[in-house]
């Protein structure tokens, strides 16, 4: 007997009559157009038997190349740091895998806490005193932030830096349209956001100015600085077009996104690689009024790009404007400490209208991961990871660089992740090091579709690849350009 109690034939035949309607059939004809319908039944071969399900789907996943399979240095975005057993042992204790939303504070004081003792991580990572428990992902941490500017101060343009990641710029894009808002683009200089541009870029009727540190391509960005510039900028600019200096718009906006306000600059949102943060100066302490990024890094895995989870930390007065749910410290009757959901921003709790965020997953288990990760590290172990990082990066790079055929791309500081340029086709030298084992990292270009962007790898290390593994990937990198530039010769 099922679980669940489906309708009954009377109680269909009720409903249909309510909405005047004879059959199932006829409510699906006149609300879905011929033009959409699939004229004919849908082509699925027929089922299986259990035991030959699993080997039909054990066969599927040895196609797969696993980081446990290949030397990786795959990045941009998702990275593949080790996870600790611990994370795994607390991830999958029912009281936090299989429960939902925490509707009901007396019975939800574990799961509370967790989101509690999260942000209280996150802020002090991020050097910022308000955290939610959490939002879906690093992209749309970033457009939900582009949106709270919008409703703290109705103006409406967005001013992004290049160095974003294209996810987060195609994201910020997308509901930059849905909201009315128009974009404009900064372009980099010397691997670095142009400062003279965003400057420039930034008036009286920008509502955000948003960079990424480090960006996209490695760079570590003088954050102090950019969101100094901004803030004198917005409250100093009197015109509401003062896009130059190789600033570009990349939407119009449809007029929806209101006019300029007087609460003085525009918001200034970063998006942060948390795993660096223990060796680079909080966003808080540079003037950031947002951080948000991409959590997967913190205990984690890559599992195809997902689930992972979004970091959204913030300056106290805009509480009220962040997306998602936060988690507060309170004490019952009996004066014993206890937690309740303290704000609920999501279109499911509140008016639509009134809503920050119209997305309904807050990815609570991946964050309970993502605070039992950086538990383990500990102060001093962020620390010690991020200087562990700084020097395999540094090695790697001047590794890699002394290989002809192999530059950088630019000169500037990084961490944990570099770009390349190759003097030839970075899709065909991807594939020779597959040959031999090694994912050599990502194709910029194919990534962000930028001309600029051709022949660029991105190449990130993590404290899973050793100075032997780097060692590795210069000598079958070495070998794969030389062989593809033999290759270009001869065609």
């Amino acid at each position: 007997m099922s679980r669940y109690t489906a309708i009954t034939e009377a109680d269909l035949e009720a409903m249909l009559r309510e909405i005047g309607v004879d059959s199932l059939q006829e409510l699906f004809d006149r609300q879905i157009p011929e033009a959409v319908r699939l004229p004919r039944p849908l082509s699925l071969p027929d089922g299986l038997s259990e035991q030959d399900v699993y080997e039909h789907l054990r066969a599927l996943a040895a196609r797969n190349t696993s980081t446990e399979d290949e030397l990786s240095f795959l990045g941009a975005g998702m990275y593949d740091h080790y996870v600790p057993a611990l994370t795994d042992m607390l991830t999958e204790r029912s009281e936090f895998l299989t429960p939902y939303t925490p509707y009901q504070p007396e019975i939800s004081q574990g799961g509370l806490q967790v989101m509690f003792e999260y942000q209280t991580a996150i802020s002090e990572l991020t050097g910022l005193p308000v955290s939610n428990a959490s939002v879906y992902e690093g992209p749309s941490a970033v457009a939900a932030a582009g949106y709270l500017a919008k409703l703290h101060n109705g103006r409406r343009r967005l001013v992004y830096s290049a160095g974003l990641h294209p996810h987060s710029i195609q994201t910020l894009r997308t509901h930059a349209r849905g909201y009315g808002m128009e974009l404009v683009e900064v372009p980099l200089t010397g691997g670095v956001t142009d400062l003279d541009a965003w400057a420039s870029a930034i008036d009286a009727d920008t509502s955000a100015a948003i960079f990424a540190q480090p960006n996209f391509y490695g760079a570590v960005e003088d954050a102090a600085t950019l969101s100094d510039a901004a803030r004198r900028a917005g409250t100093s600019a009197s015109g509401p077009d003062s896009s130059a200096n190789g600033a570009r718009r990349t939407t119009a906006s449809d007029g929806r996104g209101g006019g300029p306000s007087d609460v003085g600059g525009p918001v200034v949102i970063a998006q942060v690689d948390p795993i660096v943060l223990g060796v680079l100066k909080p966003p808080g302490e540079c003037g950031v009024n947002v951080a948000v990024g991409e959590g997967q890094a913190l205990g984690n895995r890559l599992d195809f790009g997902g689930p992972s989870f979004g970091l959204f930390a913030a300056r106290q007065e805009y509480l009220r404007r962040m997306p998602g749910r936060i988690a507060g410290e309170t004490v019952d009757i009996d004066d014993r400490r206890g937690f309740v959901l303290t704000l609920q921003t999501r279109e499911q709790h509140i008016r639509r209208e009134k809503a920050t965020s119209n997305i309904c997953t807050a990815q609570a288990l991946n964050a309970l991961a993502g605070v039992v990760y950086l538990t383990w590290l500990g102060r001093r172990g962020i620390v010690e990871l991020g200087e562990l990082l700084l020097a395999r990066t540094h090695y790697a790079r001047e590794t890699l660089t002394q290989l002809e055929g192999v530059e950088r791309l630019h000169r500037q500081p990084v961490i944990r992740e570099f770009a390349l340029r190759l003097d030839c086709d970075v899709a065909a030298i991807r594939s020779r090091c597959a040959e031999h084992g090694v994912n050599p990292g990502a194709d910029l270009h194919a990534l962000t579709g930028r001309a600029e962007d051709r022949g660029g790898l991105l190449v990130a290390i993590t404290e899973r690849r050793s100075r032997t593994d780097i060692d590795r990937l210069a000598e079958v990198l070495e070998a794969a350009v030389q062989a593809e530039r033999g290759a270009a010769v001869v065609a």
